[in-house]
């Protein structure tokens, strides 16, 4: 598609001029020869950008873009666009038009909103490099819009209306006004980073970054460079300075997912950041102080780590100012539905398919499952429906649940031995699930050692990941 510019000036020799050149280069151009007149074709004819020319009788460039500041602020209270180049910026980029000897106007216009400005008379090899960065920069701005938007869609709605989630929402609601940190707990997949991002949504920085930091997903040396970043020569390969997340951050949220695997020896240095809100890069002596809000989750039991010297207690208390214990889905079994058919429409429309619904004794199956995963394995085994399926009616197969109700019971009417080995394949399955395949951690549910673990997995062929 072409990128229409909207040419603003008094003198049609120079919106002449400025049409072929810009034709030329494979632009739409339309023109206004008044101010008046370029407002009017705004909501008409929607430019990807503005020339304008600041000096013009009856309205001046500097009056348009003061109306430009006005419609971009209403636009921005409605939710109907995003600023060009964010904050207080105008919705169009504008790239003003002034001779020579009237800079300082220029500059004031773009102290007004103005992107750039040009000097008469226009350089055409100028004006094509001007233009060029400037559309580069509001496409990169929808593309951040659009990323933002998807984002924001997938956690801006927390499902859920049993007495359970309810209160837990009131709770964070009350939560997010203040710096409070607060500690989300529950098992994997009940949501915990949802109500971090609607806790960061709800509260006063909810126009800084959010951030997220997972403790387990690297090394000790990683996760401390992730975390505080390093300065220049820091160690081998260190080419240059980089921040870390938590200064990337600064203002806004930080989320700590799996808290309960980080390294005792980070551990301290957390702590000072807590107590301190300052903290050192690695292998940098000079402290940067941050002001941000940290909220932590874990699935494990702090109290306990606590107990085995692998979580230090002076950050356990740091971290337990506000406490949220996130309920199970199998505790909250009237939700179960309501989040399926959320999923469903979801995925239905990333995924470009046709409209689906669940048989009934798919909604049946659903309700019986125990859902060791959660709302994560609710999530992935709607995503595979939805994959799989070519009718429109979802139905218990395509879900890929093992241990349905029915399954179970047909235990009663086999052997022993036959259904002790299913049973404690059905065991064994779910707890590589509620782990999320990770076997270390399915040894600790069932209190096994791992290699003997292994062995059983081997032995009764039973999958290693998501269907």
């Amino acid at each position: 598609m072409k990128k229409k510019i909207l040419i603003v000036d008094d003198h049609p020799d120079i919106v002449l001029m400025l049409t072929d050149r810009l034709e030329s280069l494979g632009y739409e151009t339309i023109s206004a020869g008044t101010g008046k007149e370029a407002l009017e074709k705004l909501d008409q004819s929607y430019p990807h950008l503005m020339l304008l020319d600041l000096e013009m009788p009856e309205m001046t460039g500097m009056e348009v873009l003061h109306e430009l500041e006005a419609i971009s602020a209403k636009k921005r209270e409605t939710g109907e666009t995003q600023s060009f180049g964010g904050g207080e910026a105008l919705y169009l980029p504008v790239v003003v038009m002034t001779a020579h000897g009237t800079i300082s106007k220029a500059v004031e216009a773009m102290k007004a909103g103005a992107y750039d400005f040009l000097t008469k008379p226009i350089e055409l090899e100028h004006l094509t490099l001007v233009l060029k960065k400037v559309l580069a920069r509001e496409a990169l701005g929808r593309q951040v819009a659009a990323l933002r938007s998807e984002v924001e869609s997938r956690y801006n709605h927390i499902v859920g209306e049993s007495p359970q989630v309810s209160s837990t929402i009131e709770l964070a609601k009350r939560a997010a006004d203040s710096d409070a940190t607060v500690l989300l707990l529950g098992e994997s997949g009940t949501g915990k980073e949802l109500f971090a991002r609607s806790i960061h949504r709800w509260s006063d920085r909810r126009e800084m970054p959010f951030s997220v930091i997972n403790c387990v997903a690297l090394n000790e040396s990683l996760l401390e460079n992730e975390l505080f970043g390093h300065e220049k020569g820091a160690f081998t390969g260190a080419d240059s300075l980089q921040k870390g997340k938590i200064e990337a951050a600064d203002g806004g949220t930080v989320f700590l997912d799996e808290i309960g695997d980080m390294p005792i020896g980070l551990q301290a240095k957390l702590l000072r950041v807590l107590q301190d809100h300052e903290f050192p890069r690695v292998g940098g002596t000079r402290l940067i102080r941050v002001n941000i809000r940290v909220i932590a989750a874990t699935n494990k039991d702090l109290k306990q780590a606590v107990k085995a010297g692998t979580f230090r207690e002076d950050l356990y208390f740091r971290l337990n100012v506000v406490n949220l214990s996130l309920p199970s889905l199998r505790d909250r079994p009237e939700d179960i539905i309501p989040l399926a058919d959320h999923f469903l429409v979801r995925h239905v429309r990333e995924m470009k398919r046709r409209k689906r619904k669940f048989s009934k004794s798919a909604i049946e199956t659903m309700r019986c499952y125990l859902w060791p995963g959660n709302i994560r394995e609710l999530d992935n085994a709607i995503a595979r429906a939805v994959v799989l399926g070519v009718e429109e009616e979802i139905t218990p197969d395509l879900l890929g649940l093992g241990g349905s109700k029915d399954e179970l019971e047909e235990l009663d009417n086999l052997p022993y031995h036959e259904a002790l080995d299913r049973f404690g394949t059905h065991i064994l399955e779910q707890a590589m699930r509620r782990s999320n395949w990770s076997q270390t951690k399915a040894a600790e549910l069932l209190s096994l050692q791992r290699t003997y673990l292994s062995r059983l997995i081997k032995q009764k062929n039973i999958q290693q990941g998501p269907d």
